[in-house]
């Protein structure tokens, strides 16, 4: 069954000059102020969709790679650590790439499987396969226990 997560979005004013709020109404988790200077310049408190994003990749990568080690009959991570960074051109194309940078730590773990794991959770994130428009890197490490 289909789950559904919802996000309400609110702006006032130009693009420029305006801002907006965005609220994560499934969870209910909060509410976070947005401005189109958080995405070009400075963020100063507030966020952007770009950062929303990598933090959406982020936390789906995570998730994806545990799955994939364990459904690949390896050990569960002790932890898996993703960074996501969302490039933006500002005048140009939008969103020109996502670089993911991870470290995994599986005590015990067999390299060829850990690989493996790596490449399904690559093909298999639903975030990824959402934004497999955009060019995105991953630099995935097995770090020491």
């Amino acid at each position: 069954m289909a789950t559904v997560r919802t996000a309400k979005a609110h702006w006032e004013g130009s693009l420029t000059e305006g801002e907006g709020e965005v609220n994560l109404v499934s969870s209910g988790v909060g509410s976070f102020a947005v401005s189109w200077a958080a995405r070009t310049e400075q963020p100063n408190g507030k966020t952007s969709p770009e950062e929303l994003i990598a933090a959406a990749h982020s936390t789906c990568f995570s998730m994806s790679v545990s799955n994939e080690l364990v459904v690949g009959g390896s050990p569960a991570p002790a932890s898996v650590d993703t960074t996501a960074e969302v490039t933006f051109q500002k005048g140009g194309p939008g969103i020109t790439g996502i670089k993911l940078t991870s470290s995994v730590v599986v005590p015990g773990v067999d390299k060829q499987k850990f690989d493996a794991a790596v490449e399904a959770a690559k093909k298999n994130c639903p975030v990824s396969r959402a934004l497999a428009a955009t060019p995105i890197t991953y630099d995935v490490s097995l770090a020491e226990s």
